[in-house]
C-alpha cells in the first residue's frame, strides 16, 4: 500500500530521509521484492539503557512496515563484541577489555552477560530478533581479507604493527564527509594529538587494525602482528558479508554518522569502488529532562531501570509498552526527551489506543442505517492520514495521532451501537482492518497484561455483575476497589457491564 487511491484520496509513495542526500526520496529497493537492511547493533559491555532502546524500537518498525507492504526484509543487526574504544576518538581503551578488567572476568564472559541482558530487555519492548546477528569476533577472517584489500587499492598503509586508512588519499579519488558533511581540512586542524598518533600519516586516519599492547586481554595474529581490528572495519565487513556490495538501507543513531559512517562508506569505496548504501537513516538522541544523558551527569537510566522504576530520576514504573508508544509518539528525526512528564503521558495514550483495541475487536457491524456521509468520510480520513503519516518518513507520531482519532468513534460506537449503522460496512471494514494492523503489525504494540490475568478479572466481573443484581453493594464497591488499585476500571454502559485499563 505504498501508494494507492482510496476514499479519502492520493496516499503518496513511501518515502525516506535520506542522510546521504539530504532530502526526502521515495523508496524503490535495488532488488524488489528484497530489501536488505543493516542497523548497527550494541556493544555489548553494561547494561542496555534508554539510548539503546529508540533505534531498536524504530528500526523495528522501518522493518515491520516494509514486512506488510510486502517486501521480504533481510534484517542484519550486529552485536560488537571487540575493537570499540573508549572516548570519542575511538581512540582509548577496548570497552569490553576494560569492563571485564572491573568485573575481574574474561572479555568473552562480560560479552555473554551482556548480549543475553541486551536481549532480555529489548525483547520486552516487541522488538524482533534480526534476520542475522554476526559478531565481530565471528569474522575476523573477513575483516583482515578486507584490510589487505584496501592496502592492496592504495588507501591504506601499516605502522608498527598497525594498519591506517589514508584519509587524504583516499580523499583525492572520493569526497570524504559527503555523509557528515565534514571537509577534510577541519578535521586535520581540529584533530588533536593523541597517544600513538605519530604512527600516522595524518591527523584524520583511523585504525583499520591495532597492533595490541602486551597487556592487551583481546588480540589476534594477523599479517602485520598481534592486534585486533578497527570498530569501523567490523560493520563494513558483516554488512556487505550478508547484504552485498550495495545495499538498501543502513541505520544507526545520529552519533554514528561520523565518523563511524563515514568510515563505512571511505572503506567499501576504497575496497570496491561502489557505495555501499542507497539509503542512510539515522535517529536523533535521547535527552534526559532537557540535557544530555551521561553517567557523570547523574541522569543515566538503564532499561530495567525504566521498567521498575528503580531510578531516582523516576517517579514511578514504566511498562516496556509504554515506552515503546513513548518512542514512537515522536518524529525520528527530532530529540526525544525523557521525563516523568512525557511517560505518563505516553502511559495513557498507551492505554487509551489499547483500550480502542479490545472494543473494537467486540464491535460487528449492524443494519446500515440512513447513511452520515461527513462522518463516513472522516472516518476514511482517518485511515488514509495514518498511512500518509508512515509514507512521510515513517511519521510514527503522525499515525497515532490519527489512530487515536480513531479511538473517539470507537467509544462513540461501543456505548451507542446503533451508530455503527451511520457508516458504510466498508469503512467499518476497512477501520477495524487499518486499526488493528497499525496499532499490532506495524507499531507492534501489544497488550501487556498475560491472558490468565484477564480470564481472573472476566470472572471478578461476572460477579460483579451477579452482585449488582442481587443488590448486594458491599461485593460491589470491593470489587470496584480492587478493579481501581489495579488500575483498572468498572463501566457500567447501557449495553451491559465492561471493563478497560485506568487511563
Amino acid at each position: 500500500m505504498s501508494q494507492e487511491q482510496t476514499s479519502g484520496g492520493y496516499i503518496p509513495k513511501l518515502k525516506f530521509y535520506n542522510t546521504l542526500s539530504k532530502q526526502k526520496e521515495d523508496f524503490e529497493p535495488l532488488n524488489p521484492p528484497f530489501v536488505g537492511m543493516y542497523v548497527c547493533g550494541p556493544t555489548v559491555y553494561n547494561t542496555p539503557h534508554i539510548g539503546n532502546a529508540r533505534p531498536a524500537v524504530f528500526f523495528d518498525v522501518v522493518r515491520r512496515y516494509l514486512t506488510y507492504l510486502g517486501y521480504k526484509v533481510r534484517f542484519v543487526r550486529n552485536i560488537t563484541d571487540v575493537g570499540h574504544l573508549l572516548g570519542d576518538t575511538n581512540e582509548g581503551e577496548d570497552r569490553i577489555s576494560r569492563q571485564a578488567k572491573l568485573e575481574q572476568q574474561e572479555p568473552m564472559e562480560i560479552v555473554y552477560q551482556y548480549t543475553r541482558e541486551y536481549h532480555e530487555v529489548i525483547d520486552k519492548l516487541n522488538v524482533l530478533r534480526p534476520s542475522i546477528e554476526p559478531t565481530a569476533t565471528g569474522h575476523l577472517v573477513e575483516q583482515m581479507e578486507l584490510v589487505q584489500a584496501i592496502i592492496d587499492q592504495g588507501f591504506a598503509y601499516e605502522s608498527n604493527g598497525s594498519v591506517y586508512f589514508d584519509v587524504h588519499k583516499y580523499n583525492e579519488a572520493h569526497p570524504y564527509g559527503e555523509l557528515s558533511g565534514r571537509v577534510l581540512e577541519e578535521l586535520f586542524e581540529a584533530t588533536r594529538e593523541l597517544d600513538g598518533q605519530s604512527e600516522k600519516r595524518n591527523s584524520a586516519d583511523f585504525a583499520l587494525w591495532k597492533n595490541a599492547s602486551p597487556e592487551h586481554l583481546m588480540r589476534w595474529k594477523s599479517p602485520w602482528g598481534v592486534g585486533f581490528p578497527g570498530w569501523h572495519l567490523e560493520c563494513t565487513v558483516m554488512s556487505t558479508k550478508y547484504l552485498g556490495d550495495t545495499f538498501d538501507i543502513h541505520g544507526g543513531g545520529m552519533d554514528l554518522m561520523f565518523p563511524h559512517h563515514e568510515c563505512e562508506i571511505a572503506q567499501a569505496k576504497a575496497s570496491t569502488g561502489k557505495a555501499p548504501v542507497k539509503y542512510w537513516l539515522h535517529n536523533n538522541m535521547i535527552t534526559i529532562n532537557g540535557a544530555k544523558m551521561s553517567k557523570s551527569a547523574g541522569n543515566f537510566i538503564t532499561l530495567p531501570e525504566l521498567y521498575a522504576g528503580d531510578n531516582a530520576l523516576l517517579n514511578q514504573p514504566y511498562s516496556p509498552m509504554t515506552i515503546r508508544f513513548f518512542i514512537l509518539g515522536a518524529h525520528y528525526r527530532s530529540t526525544l526527551d525523557f521525563s516523568n512528564e512525557g511517560l505518563l503521558a505516553a502511559q495513557k495514550g498507551y492505554k487509551r489506543l489499547i483500550n480502542g483495541l479490545i472494543l473494537l475487536k467486540k464491535l460487528n457491524y449492524t443494519a446500515e442505517n440512513q447513511l452520515d456521509t461527513n462522518l463516513d468520510k472522516q472516518i476514511q480520513g482517518f485511515c488514509d492520514n495514518a498511512w500518509r503519516g508512515l509514507n512521510d518518513d515513517m511519521n510514527t507520531a503522525m499515525a497515532i495521532g490519527q489512530l487515536q482519532n480513531m479511538v473517539r468513534k470507537i467509544n462513540d460506537f461501543y456505548l451507542n451501537p446503533d451508530k455503527i449503522g451511520s457508516i458504510s460496512e466498508a469503512t467499518f471494514n476497512r477501520m477495524k482492518t487499518d486499526f488493528g494492523n497499525l496499532v499490532e503489525l506495524i507499531l507492534g504494540l501489544q497488550e501487556e497484561e498475560p491472558d490468565n490475568a484477564k480470564a481472573f478479572v472476566e470472572a471478578l466481573l461476572d460477579i460483579y455483575r451477579e452482585a449488582k443484581a442481587k443488590k448486594e453493594y458491599e461485593t460491589v464497591d470491593k470489587i470496584r476497589t480492587y478493579f481501581k488499585s489495579n488500575r483498572l476500571i468498572i463501566k457500567d454502559l447501557k449495553t451491559g457491564i465492561d471493563w478497560a485499563y485506568e487511563e
